[in-house]
């Protein structure tokens, strides 16, 4: 009992200092959005969203042409950011045998959630989204300049990993509906450095601070708020 006090108590300590301990440890400085707050000649902005759900966070990225562009290589296999109604385009990052295998709580099986403890290979989950709540409890808005934006971008895309030709690859038969795919993807999933962890490190390639070791989605929620000025979630 002690030592399951203690492996509990262990836990929360390092939950916590991940939370609290913001990565990187100093703010890149305010930038340009920040320098322009209040003018009216601020710089433009974009807005993305991040996504969370019990386990798991997504990124939303706004269907702008530029980025449609990034992504117009999905409408070979059947996912085409260009469609009509397509206001996001959605990615996320995960452990192939549990992202693939366990699209609800109901599918859960063993066999993923051994693989999601121990070592997996990884995938990128795309999906096309149409308009969502931004003052929806599970999104947070995110306002990044246009090099910030790139950057996020860049590291999505260089997620994936490609054919001989520079093609990413579907893993075939796997999607959850009409409107998502499975790409291969580079990198190992583990507990320790799982999706959530993946995101916060796309994040802090735009600037952002987030906190030391976020595994769960809340604890990257709340680092994100208590190391990120106001106008950087859109407040």
């Amino acid at each position: 009992m002690r030592c399951l006090l203690g492996a509990v108590l262990l836990a929360m300590v390092a939950l916590s200092i991940g939370v609290l301990i913001p990565r990187p440890l100093l703010a890149s400085g305010p930038g340009p959005v920040a320098a322009a707050a209040g003018s009216p000649s601020s710089p433009a902005t974009r807005t993305v969203l991040l996504l969370s759900t019990e386990i798991h966070t997504d990124l939303a990225l706004p269907a702008d042409p530029d980025v449609v562009a990034r992504f117009s290589l999905m409408a070979a296999d059947g996912l085409d950011p260009a469609q009509p109604g397509v206001a996001y385009i959605i990615a996320g990052w995960g452990g192939r045998s549990f992202y693939i295998e366990t699209p609800s709580w109901s599918d859960l099986k063993p066999g993923p959630v051994f693989n999601a403890l121990t070592y997996d290979k990884s995938v990128m989950h795309m999906a096309l989204g149409g308009d969502i709540d931004r003052m929806h409890p599970t999104v947070t808005v995110l306002e990044l300049d246009e090099a910030s934006f790139d950057r996020l971008l860049q590291r999505v895309v260089m997620s994936f990993s490609l054919d001989s030709g520079g093609d990413p690859i579907v893993v075939p038969g796997a999607q959850y509906g009409e409107y998502d795919l499975f790409y291969e993807a580079e990198g190992l999933f583990n507990a320790l450095a799982g999706c959530n962890v993946w995101t916060a490190a796309a994040l802090r390639q735009a600037d952002l601070q987030t906190g030391l070791w976020t595994p769960l989605p809340g604890l990257l929620s709340l680092s994100l708020k208590l190391h990120n000025p106001d106008h950087r979630l859109g407040l």
